[in-house]
């Protein structure tokens, strides 16, 4: 075949991509394991951050068994949902489907001198992409003993500010119920306070949205588990 005709082109274009492309897909399946792994332990690293245990980057999956003594998931009115595993729920899904019908996670921490954490999955929106993050609670159902935030493209030195220890440490010892009345947390421009009496945090300086974000994040996430919550402090009959 004459290599300067068309036809000897097309036919090297094809052969090239055809072997290209198998190389690319046989590369993506044999590291897709691997990836999903990495992605594992990465939210199992951020779900022990809410419950103030930070793994060594070797040590997560161990550790995360090792504290994480039992997880299922619950509907808005508090029951357990039967077949479905809590660590397997798409949380940026659930977050957009009406409270009634969602699936919604619950992580069980023991800690290291026994007491019991319910650890809590968030998700929303802040001003350049997702926020989400994860909210611990004590078994009162009621105070928050750790959180933790991440972002996907947040700016730097403004709302990317809320994966920092200085902005998910406030939350520790607030509650969520107030005067009997279920009231997430606010987050507030420094130096004001919500009107309705809430537990709140200060927002991020220059983050104004970021920070907006999270408060209605915790609003509408935290929301629908308010039965569930109720229930931790009620006693076994």
């Amino acid at each position: 075949m004459n290599k300067q005709s068309n036809t000897y082109t097309i036919i090297y274009i094809i052969i090239l991509v055809v072997v290209v492309g198998t190389a690319l897909a046989a590369t993506s399946l044999a590291l897709r394991e691997r990836q999903q792994d990495n992605v594992n332990a990465d939210k199992m690293s951020q779900i022990l951050n809410a419950a103030l245990i930070s793994p060594d980057k070797k040590d997560v999956v161990a550790e995360f068994d090792k504290y994480i003594t039992d997880q299922f998931v619950v509907n808005e009115r508090g029951e357990t949902v039967e077949g479905v595993k809590a660590f397997d729920v798409n949380v940026a899904a659930q977050s957009k489907v009406a409270a009634d019908r969602r699936e919604l996670p619950v992580f069980v921490c023991t800690t290291a001198d026994g007491a019991v954490k319910y650890i809590l999955p968030v998700y929303g929106a802040g001003l350049w992409g997702p926020i989400w993050g994860y909210v611990a609670f004590d078994s009162d159902g009621s105070t928050i003993y750790g959180a933790y935030f991440a972002h996907q493209g947040e700016t730097p030195g403004l709302g990317a500010e809320i994966e920092k220890p200085a902005f998910s440490s406030q939350f520790e010892g607030k509650k969520v119920f107030k005067d009997g009345r279920f009231r997430p947390i606010a987050v507030v421009k420094a130096g004001q306070q919500p009107l309705n009496g809430e537990d709140y945090v200060d927002g991020i300086s220059g983050g104004t949205i970021t920070s907006k974000g999270v408060g209605a994040m915790l609003d509408n996430c935290l929301t629908p588990y308010k039965k569930f919550l109720q229930g931790l402090s009620r006693p076994a009959l």
